[in-house]
């Protein structure tokens, strides 16, 4: 008689535990990457922009965590794309510079040799989507769905025309990719990323979720709708007028991916980083890195520190700000701590998980140094604490300390030479692990002849 009473509860709760069950976040959450295109450090919101509009990252920014020392790896495009997806400084396996428009080249690309996150996150489980602008190699071998992800979408050159039928070079002019097949693209560009990483984000029901959602906005070429026109049109200087429609339409897009998320109820279960892969290029877009020094391509804070935000409601405080530095590599580290996933022998990840340090459960600091190296060496920094080393091929060295001096204006290597000696020893050290770039960037006025001869 007891056993079937005992039988008969649990028969009659198994509908109730079976609910409860399905309520329960999953116990791995999703995580969501959204990478911005040259965007400046000042042309937000949440950073002091009072001419762009972007209510929609503001918005993502006050749901999380504004990293305000936020780095990437590098101060211009694919080498930065390379760390974030390798969890690597680039510079150990040679991706230091953009590769060509080259489909024959077997070597202009991220490495075969290098482990991506999203290859990682499948050993657990994980449906991973790339939507975007690729910039990893033309060749078939580093498609995106052989490097790890089961969906792809996008632009897989450095660039691309935003509105159909525009004027653009051939690598500017591809088709759109999914999945290896040519789409022509028929809407403007960015508006198609939005609604296809929104599409991904609702399609994924019975599995934990990677998105590598990666638009090309605000990039050249300053192609912008009449209505995001009309929406920027108070301001006067043309070339930021076009730069700042990018900048809208980006936000505009980042709103319909988050409100994807909020309708299919994953808020609470998704880890979102939003960042740049690198800073503005000021005299181009006229974009603005204030009250940083320097552009896109330069080691100064203002091609390398950028719009830097970490989401996750429920885990992670609201409007918080973090000033200690953090890194695009802790983005890899993070996702393997959360998951417990594994790494391959050998794949040695440098980055950290920051979750503790953002939400105060650890202290101090999540690294000792952060490093930067272009070109082979034609330029390099370092930072350690407050310490911002600035140096280049030709010999010239320059320090700065970066509490007292964000700008780096005050030049005080004569004035604190035990540091100096420090950091230049610190970045031998690191530089002992690096090889030379595999590739060459290709030059404006380059000849496709010349560009294979550099990718060979």
């Amino acid at each position: 008689m007891r056993t079937g009473l005992i039988i008969l509860a649990a028969w009659l709760l198994a509908p109730a535990a079976l609910l409860c069950a399905a309520a329960a976040p999953a116990a791995r959450p999703n995580i969501l990457v959204i990478l911005a295109d040259d965007l400046g450090y000042a042309d937000v919101g949440f950073h002091g922009c009072k001419d762009i509009p972007t209510p929609n990252l503001d918005r993502l920014a006050r749901s999380g965590v504004r990293c305000t020392g936020g780095y990437v790896t590098h101060p211009f495009c694919s080498p930065t794309r390379a760390g974030l997806l390798a969890g690597r400084c680039q510079q150990r396996f040679g991706h230091e510079n953009n590769p060509a428009w080259l489909p024959e080249s077997t070597v202009a690309g991220l490495p075969l040799s290098q482990t991506t996150l999203p290859q990682v996150l499948r050993t657990a489980g994980y449906r991973t989507g790339c939507v975007g602008k690729w910039h990893l190699g033309a060749h078939p071998q580093f498609h995106p769905n052989r490097r790890g992800f089961d969906e792809y979408f996008g632009l897989r050159g450095g660039g691309h025309i935003y509105t159909p039928g525009a004027k653009g070079s051939v690598e500017y002019l591809i088709p759109m990719d999914r999945n290896g097949q040519p789409e022509p693209l028929t809407e403007y560009l960015t508006t198609v990323l939005a609604r296809e990483g929104a599409a991904f984000v609702r399609r994924q029901r019975d599995r934990p979720w990677f998105l590598y959602l990666a638009f090309n906005a605000p990039h050249t070429p300053l192609q912008i709708t009449d209505s995001l026109r009309e929406r920027v049109r108070h301001i006067t200087d043309e070339t930021r007028r076009g730069y700042a429609g990018l900048v809208v339409g980006l936000d505009d897009a980042v709103g319909v991916v988050m409100d994807a998320l909020r309708e299919s109820g994953q808020v609470h279960n998704t880890l979102v980083f939003f960042l740049s892969d690198n800073g503005g290029p000021v005299s181009v877009t006229h974009s603005d890195n204030a009250p940083l020094r320097g552009a896109k391509g330069q080691v100064f804070e203002g091609g390398i520190r950028v719009p830097f935000v970490v989401s996750w409601p429920g885990r992670l405080p609201q409007g918080k700000d973090y000033a200690q530095p953090v890194s695009s590599l802790d983005i890899f580290a993070t996702a393997v701590a959360l998951t417990d996933t594994k790494v391959p022998a050998g794949h040695a990840l440098e980055g950290t998980n920051i979750l503790p340090y953002l939400t105060g459960e650890r202290t101090g600091t999540p690294r000792d140094r952060l490093f930067w190296r272009t070109g082979g060496g034609a330029t390099y920094a370092v930072r350690e604490g407050d310490w911002k080393l600035v140096g280049g091929a030709k010999g010239e060295i320059q320090l700065f300390n970066l509490a007292a001096d964000i700008g780096e204006s005050r030049d005080l290597a004569a004035q604190q030479p035990d540091v100096l000696t420090r950091l230049r020893q610190a970045y031998a050290d690191w530089n002992k692990d690096n090889v030379a770039p595999l590739f060459q960037s290709p030059q404006p006025n380059q000849s496709k002849a010349a560009k294979k001869a550099k990718a060979k």
